[in-house]
């Protein structure tokens, strides 16, 4: 007998374990939150959580084809996502804040993230790195008692909702928190800000292709 309250927490605690870590995704959407206003953040963050769905359900249902097309496309996708991570870290430091009409844009830039990009932008760094695939295939493999060896469809869809609902709490928790001090920030340090995640967005993206060419030459 299938516990769905256990599995519905399992699948919550897989979303919230897979987004939480800080990294590239995380800063792109607290800069953002800080730029652009909480709904801009979130939305970045739904689209890091739409890829973490795709993996949860390539994970889940057991969509082994999907899934050996994805590793058999590991470089090229983290040298796709190696490279996104450059950019965006380059575009970022240099850009600069432009002149905050908040109450009439509602948090939405005009330039470099509108609401569609923001959810684009994130799923595309999300889906390029197929390490993810591999941790949802670690933490899944822990669920084999609850779920069973040859989970049903009912069981699948509970998992992956649950892992979609964790994720996108994730986010909300995030740039809401991070929303609040939005309007304290002034442009001065908002180019600071754009500086240091910029940076450190770079960093993320370098050590991507870095460890793929240590792997080649190993």
């Amino acid at each position: 007998m299938v516990d769905y309250a256990l599995l519905i927490l399992s699948g919550l605690a897989i979303g919230i374990i897979v987004a939480a870590p800080i990294g590239p995704v995380n800063l792109i959407c607290i800069r953002r939150t800080l730029a652009f206003g909480p709904l801009n953040g979130f939305l970045s963050g739904l689209g890091a959580a739409l890829g973490d769905s795709v993996f949860g359900i390539v994970t889940a249902f057991g969509l082994t084809a999907i899934a050996q097309l994805i590793k058999g496309f590991y470089i090229p996708l983290q040298i796709v996502g190696g490279l996104m991570l450059i950019g965006f870290g380059v575009h970022t430091i240099f850009s600069k804040p432009k002149k905050r009409e908040l109450d009439k844009v509602k948090g939405v830039d005009k330039g470099a993230s509108t609401l569609v990009g923001a959810i684009v932008s994130t799923f595309a760094l999300t889906i390029t790195n197929p390490a993810t695939l591999f941790g949802f295939a670690a933490l899944f493999a822990g669920l084999g008692s609850l779920i069973g060896e040859k989970p049903r469809f009912v069981e699948a869809a509970i998992l992956v909702g649950g892992v979609a609902a964790g994720s996108i709490a994730w986010w909300f928790t995030i740039t809401t928190i991070v929303g609040l001090f939005h309007k304290n920030i002034d442009n001065r340090a908002m180019t600071w800000i754009n500086r240091a995640m910029g940076i450190a967005i770079t960093l993320f993206g370098i050590a991507v292709l870095g460890n793929l060419l240590r792997a080649q030459f190993a």
